[in-house]
């Protein structure tokens, strides 16, 4: 997001303060990977060996196709400027991709990225990710919708709580081993969900992970960016304009 107002974030339940009930984690850095510094990262996947991308801004939106080694941009699409490109995720041969607030999204084929379709949806739209049955898509609430991939209708939504109360600001999303893992806008805080009840089950501090995150233009070279590599079990993160896409390990907090 490049949002004009402060985030009603609820700090007492950020990692320092988490409650007991909802386990806090750590991370290892098992290797780094370069980052192109002008991607606003709103939405990251990884597929078929690949990175896919979107980014952010009106006027600087895209959807890419990376290469994890090297960080080369190997295929680019320019969203029109209107727009400012929000969370991708794929479904089939496709990437479907949310708008912020333009209520827009739109389906790119995944080989050619041309724009096959595009669909609506109210209110604002922020990350995206997929069971393999329903998209789920976030809105910068405490809220989760999942939508039939062939209407993009919502067929159900969750409330994402810790200990009952609400956690709101949930933008980009991975599923990872059967949770959803959520980016906490404006946080190093990544939240794992429950998918079923909308329950945090943990909470990952990547406090330490780039201790330049926040302190860029405006405030928003804040972490956002979270692909999995089911197959080898690797997990990426990495930020707005960050330089590195990290590789990482979540472990237990001693």
């Amino acid at each position: 997001m490049n949002k004009t107002y402060a985030p009603a974030l609820l700090l007492a339940l950020l990692p320092l303060a988490a409650p007991a009930a909802v386990p806090t984690y750590d991370f290892k850095v098992v290797r780094s990977y370069p980052h192109d510094t002008q991607a606003f990262t709103e939405g990251l996947l990884y597929r078929d060996g690949v990175l896919y991308e979107s980014t952010g801004l009106n006027g600087k939106s895209s959807i890419r196709k990376v290469d994890l080694a090297s960080g080369k941009v190997l295929q680019t699409k320019d969203i029109p400027p209107q727009y400012f490109g929000e969370g991708i995720t794929d479904w089939g041969d496709t990437l479907v991709g949310l708008t912020w607030q333009t209520q827009t999204g739109f389906v790119f084929d995944l080989k050619t990225f041309e724009m096959k379709s595009q669909f609506a949806y109210p209110g604002e739209g922020w990350g995206m990710t997929h069971t393999g049955k329903e998209l789920i898509m976030s809105d910068g609430t405490a809220t989760l919708r999942f939508l039939d991939p062939k209407t993009f209708l919502e067929v159900r939504r969750i409330k994402v709580t810790a200990d009952g109360i609400a956690v709101d600001q949930l933008n980009e999303l991975e599923m990872v081993e059967g949770e959803i893992y959520a980016n906490i806008w404006h946080t190093n805080t990544i939240a794992r969900i429950d998918p079923a009840s909308g329950k945090i089950v943990g909470w990952i501090d990547f406090g330490k992970l780039y201790p330049d995150a926040g302190k860029g233009p405006n405030g928003e070279n804040v972490m956002n960016g979270i692909a999995y590599d089911a197959e080898k079990k690797r997990l990426f993160v990495t930020g707005k304009l960050w330089p590195k896409i990290y590789e990482v390990k979540i472990v237990p907090r001693k």
